[in-house]
């Protein structure tokens, strides 16, 4: 399963649910405001740093830029183009996007 989250974790609790139903092993996209979470900065609070442990976590490459968070992410997020974006959907034909 590919889980996606697009809203900042301050903004809504989207990733919080996320991350509290998410299997072990799964995967975990951020996209544009929810690469805030997966900063070195917000990774404690926002719950990604445990989640890095049993999830695989990514963040969009053109979002993380385009917000300036560029060289600040969390140990154990992966930068992903969307090339990759395509990859991981393909590789998890099954997904849920976090409203």
């Amino acid at each position: 399963m590919l889980h996606i989250v697009n809203k900042s974790h301050t903004e809504r609790n989207a990733l919080a649910s996320c991350l509290r139903l998410a299997l072990d092993g799964q995967a975990l996209l951020l996209t544009e405001d929810g690469i805030y979470a997966a900063t070195a900065a917000a990774a404690g609070a926002s719950g990604i740093a445990a989640a890095t442990a049993r999830l695989k976590v990514y963040a969009l490459q053109g979002d993380v830029a385009a917000r300036g968070m560029a060289g600040k992410l969390a140990d154990g997020v992966t930068l992903i183009d969307y090339a990759g974006f395509v990859d991981l959907v393909v590789e998890h034909p099954n997904n849920q996007s976090w409203l």
